[in-house]
């Protein structure tokens, strides 16, 4: 048998001294991830929680104390039943819910819950990534939903997304959208780094307008799903929200090349492109969800706050311990 010298025995501990450190981090990101996750994964709604109670303008979000689905009536600040499915995401339309559930593991993976208006499972699909965006049309009828691949900030450029949709009247699912053909500056667009995040549907259930990013930059598209086409819009869009009378839309612009602060909430007008600033001055990092014609609601730092949308006012924090905020329609 050959003798272990010197070198080659430091280089066999520094080589398994690695693996331990690799192990080390990746059980570390798995108990990370089920951390505060209680009950089984498909946990469901309490009997008689469903998107019929409660009152017309009624704020529906996760609750951050256990995961659960919550609903708050206007005006009720703090008084909020969290009864509802676990979620990592959650939004809601018509008589649809989407929830989207990290599973723990390495690597990470989730899952795609399709709810009915009884908030109770009819479909579930697994796909690999972490939860980021959900949306439901205003119809209940079309579903779309964005994951991490890798990465875990839109402030880095070290990341990728996948982002699927699906038709709940065919059945047809749309893995990745980045498929789809692109038009920039009236060029087709082609490139390896094609990235879709942010989607938001048109009460036609055929539109839809999304992010874009490519070759360092974003952009808001606008896509039509029967055509199978994509158009850049205007530059530096990220996480459209589109008005409940599908004229404005509401995203976040980044205004700052600081990592920890990159973003102002803004509003644009469809017909003329023109954008204005929101009152909220701080970098929010989430999809805004319009509570109204005039009102949009968003998370930060562990808490949802609504805004006035034509830039007057100031932020109001309107639930604690909230993320994920719709107003079901």
């Amino acid at each position: 048998m050959t003798a272990v010298t010197a070198p080659n025995r430091r280089r066999l501990w520094a080589l398994v001294l690695g693996v331990l450190l690799l192990a080390g981090g990746a059980t570390g990101y798995t108990l990370h991830a089920a951390a505060g996750r209680p009950g089984a994964a498909g946990a469901t709604a309490d009997a008689g929680f469903t998107l019929d109670t409660g009152s017309p303008g009624a704020l529906w979000f996760r609750d951050t104390a256990t995961g659960r689905v919550a609903r708050q009536e206007p005006g009720a600040p703090g008084n909020r039943v969290a009864l509802g499915p676990r979620c990592d995401r959650f939004h809601a339309a018509a008589a649809t819910a989407l929830c989207l559930q990290l599973r723990p593991g390495v690597p990470a993976r989730s899952y795609v819950l399709v709810l009915d208006r009884s908030l109770r499972e009819v479909r579930r699909m697994s796909l690999p990534g972490i939860p980021n965006r959900a949306r439901v049309s205003a119809s209940g009828r079309v579903l779309a939903w964005t994951t991490f691949a890798s990465g875990d900030s839109y402030a880095t450029s070290a990341f990728s997304t996948r982002t699927s949709i699906l038709d709940l009247r065919t059945g047809y699912l749309i893995k990745s959208i980045e498929q789809i053909p692109l038009t920039l500056d009236g060029r087709r667009h082609h490139a390896p780094d094609v990235n879709y995040w942010g989607v938001t549907f048109a009460r036609d259930d055929n539109r839809f307008y999304a992010t874009v990013a490519t070759q360092g930059h974003t952009y808001l598209v606008e896509g039509d799903l029967r055509k199978w086409s994509a158009r850049a819009l205007k530059e530096n869009v990220e996480c459209p929200s589109l008005s409940p009378d599908g004229t404005r839309v509401a995203y976040k612009k980044k205004v700052s090349t600081d990592p920890r602060a990159p973003w102002r909430l803004h509003v644009l007008d469809l017909a003329t492109l023109r954008e204005h600033p929101l009152a909220e001055a701080r970098s929010v990092d989430d999809q805004a969800a319009w509570t109204g014609p005039d009102t949009v609601a968003y998370a930060y730092e562990g808490a949802v706050w609504t805004v006035p949308a034509d830039g007057t006012g100031a932020p109001r924090r309107v639930a604690p311990g909230a993320t994920s905020p719709v107003v079901p329609r």
